[in-house]
């Protein structure tokens, strides 16, 4: 959150040319209103995941929350052939749930891929414990309610529902919920398409780490659809030093060499760029803006992009970060005592890579940004290990659209969020779609998910999601499931 050669432009994921469809009809079809208990039941699953501890830290464990649940599908009457816990590391299992269909399935199956394991949050930077699951003011909180313990938990209430019901769907249903997708040596993802192909081998994939509504004070704008992310990278900066007594300082101080570089990188434009699937994004998008944001949007679009317009929409970071590779500094260590100059300063720099660029291609480019040959950039891959140079992959290309995804996924967004044009997008991060992409397996990335535009807490301060987000995603999960699966 990508095949080969696309069978109809990217721009077809607006849903026109390719599937006959009109992104902003506002023809609805009435979606199964989720009752009051089976609110109950969805609100306690997510609770029960956010009150677990997931990070890739000593206090986290993600198959304490896989095997919760487990239990909450065996108890439920799954058949344990169907109910999976499976994974190379006792902390990191990964949890994979079969909807089997009535006789012999007719098609391949659908995966819906969950990573279940969230970023470190701690007590003191959040007004709440974001191990707690806190309901204030019309607002879930906690640490996974945005990424993505909202879908982790809807797809299990939904799994739960459509077997309380006797639901027998022609083609096989699967809900893969996965470990360490934000970082860690055992990525639940690559594993199992790796080491378990048979588990979760697919038609395609629904990734509701990626994707959704945007909201502006309320009002949808558009609905994205994931169609191509950015690669993800890390590297490790490091200027050291021969050190000595703090009373006797010299120029040549490994934490200012450093610091000036980091101050390079924070100036440093990279260049604006487009692909299809922005390109297609900010189109949609121009018709629902007015003023300025439309007519700049409408500006970058023409054979020669306005660059001064490029610049007006770059001031909101989520624009900005589709526009180009971005790369920022994350993390600082430096010095071993109060009283000694630093022998060694070091830097995280995390980077998004534009499509069409590798990790090693960015490598060379913060050696030229930086210039100073003290100075070494290394590449430090998701499992932590440390090189000198890094891959020369690029980003995966987009999957053609699938009618049998996007008629319903439009039908139902319509139902819920009336005129919302569905567009591509690319992921501005990363998501564990690469591994089955490159598998040959195509993905999209939809959550269901409204959120205002300046409200993305994931990964950050007082993590939070709408209540009202939160069941609205309830009842298209609910219908786009029994959609894809059939009767």
């Amino acid at each position: 959150m990508r095949q080969k050669h696309l069978s109809c432009s990217v721009a077809a994921l607006a849903l026109a040319a390719c599937l006959g469809l009109t992104a902003t009809s506002t023809a609805q079809s009435p979606l199964p209103t989720t009752s009051a208990e089976d609110r109950a039941l969805a609100r306690s699953i997510f609770k029960e995941l956010i009150e677990i501890n997931t990070t890739d830290t000593p206090q986290g464990n993600v198959t304490n929350a896989t095997t919760a649940m487990q239990k909450r599908f065996l108890d439920a009457g799954f058949s344990p052939d169907d109910v999976h816990l499976l994974g190379p590391d006792a902390r990191k299992m990964n949890l994979v749930v079969r909807i089997k269909a009535a006789g012999t399935p007719t098609e391949k199956p659908v995966v819906f891929l969950c990573h279940i394991d969230v970023v470190q949050a701690l007590r003191s930077d959040w007004h709440t414990d974001p191990f707690e699951f806190v309901e204030k003011d019309g607002y879930y909180y906690g640490r996974g309610t945005q990424d993505m313990k909202n879908s982790d938990a809807a797809l299990v209430f939904t799994f739960l529902r459509l077997h309380r019901e006797g639901y027998k769907p022609r083609r096989d249903l699967i809900l893969a919920l996965t470990a360490d997708e934000e970082g860690g040596q055992f990525n639940g993802a690559d594993w199992l398409v790796k080491q378990h192909r048979d588990l979760v081998d697919a038609a395609f994939v629904i990734n509701p780490d990626s994707g959704g509504v945007e909201l502006d004070h309320g009002r949808a704008v558009v609905a994205d659809v994931e169609a191509t992310e950015k690669v993800y990278s890390d590297y490790q900066i490091t200027a050291t030093n021969r050190g000595g007594h703090s009373s006797v300082p010299r120029p040549d101080n490994a934490i200012y060499e450093l610091t000036t570089a980091l101050n390079k990188l924070a100036v440093y434009p990279f260049p604006f760029e487009m692909n299809e699937v922005t390109r297609t994004y900010f189109k949609n998008l121009a018709g629902q803006e007015t003023g300025q944001s439309a007519a700049d949007m409408r500006a970058i679009l023409g054979p020669t992009a306005d660059l001064a317009a490029a610049a007006r929409l770059s001031a909101e970071p989520s624009f900005n970060s589709n526009f180009r590779t971005t790369c920022v500094a994350t993390r600082l260590a430096a010095g071993h005592a109060n009283n000694a100059l630093p022998q060694t300063a070091q830097a995280n720099v995390n980077c998004r890579i534009f499509p069409g660029h590798s990790p090693e291609e960015i490598r060379q480019v913060l050696i030229g940004i930086f210039a100073d040959d003290k100075l070494t950039v290394k590449y430090v891959s998701d499992a932590g290990v440390v090189a000198d140079t890094a891959p020369e992959r690029k980003a995966m290309v987009p999957p053609a659209p699938i009618k049998e995804v996007f008629e319903p996924l439009t039908r139902l967004t319509q139902a819920l969020w009336p005129g919302t044009p569905v567009t591509p997008v690319m992921e501005n991060g990363a998501s564990d779609s690469i591994y089955f992409a490159q598998a040959g397996i195509p993905c999209y990335g939809y959550s269901a998910i409204a959120l205002e535009r300046d409200d993305d807490r994931a990964h950050g301060q007082d993590e939070r999601l709408p209540v009202d987000s939160y069941w609205k995603s309830l009842d298209f999960f609910y219908s786009f499931t029994k959609d894809v699966g059939g009767e």
